[in-house]
């Protein structure tokens, strides 16, 4: 899943975890202070070990702390049966993410203001951050997204977690039948891209 801060990466993931059981929260590891029950904390020197040995996917730095996808959590995850799903916060990271493996690519997305009033609402102390990372974001996808690249475009403010979770878990479903032999998914027409 891609998109701005509240854009409910979070909640659909809980929603697609309802849904299916399968699917998990692929927890990133992190360095650097703030939210942690998302991620597994690590040092600067166990990121860099784990650097060196090849195992970081990608990595993101952003309000002060540094984020990265470890491969073998991926690895482990598949091998007992469970649905990664992973919160990318730039289009770069994205692309090496799915560089490597197949991947249902998702955009979610919210209005500047639906952002603002989401962050204030959740008691954020660093809205006017989340601000400039939605301002990244819109960037990001203007330069850096081709056409047709997301499977699912869903605007979280006009749909609700349960249904965004719906649409994200039948469209997975779609992407890995073996009937779907590579012909593009449908998209929702409410769920066109912010512009």
């Amino acid at each position: 899943m891609y998109g701005p801060p509240t854009s409910g990466k979070s909640t659909t993931t809980q929603a697609l975890h309802r849904l299916d059981p399968r699917f998990r929260l692929l927890r990133k590891l992190k360095v650097g202070t703030g939210r942690a029950e998302e991620y597994h904390l690590v040092t600067a020197a166990r990121l860099d070990e784990l650097r060196q040995a090849g195992r970081t996917l990608a990595e993101t730095y952003r309000y002060g702390n540094t984020y990265a996808i470890d491969r073998a959590e991926i690895d482990d995850m598949g091998q007992a049966g469970l649905i990664p799903v992973a919160h990318i916060g730039n289009i770069a990271d994205l692309r090496r993410l799915v560089d490597r493996d197949p991947w249902l690519r998702v955009l979610l997305w919210v209005p500047r203001e639906v952002c603002e009033q989401r962050s204030r609402h959740r008691g954020d102390v660093d809205t006017a951050q989340r601000l400039a990372a939605w301002e990244e974001t819109l960037t990001d996808l203007e330069t850096g997204s081709d056409e047709g690249f997301f499977h699912l475009r869903l605007h979280t403010d006009r749909i609700g977690p349960d249904q965004a979770a719906r649409e994200i878990a039948d469209a997975f479903h779609t992407l890995t039948s073996p009937s779907h032999a590579g012909r593009p998914l449908a998209e929702d027409a409410q769920a066109r891209p912010a512009g």
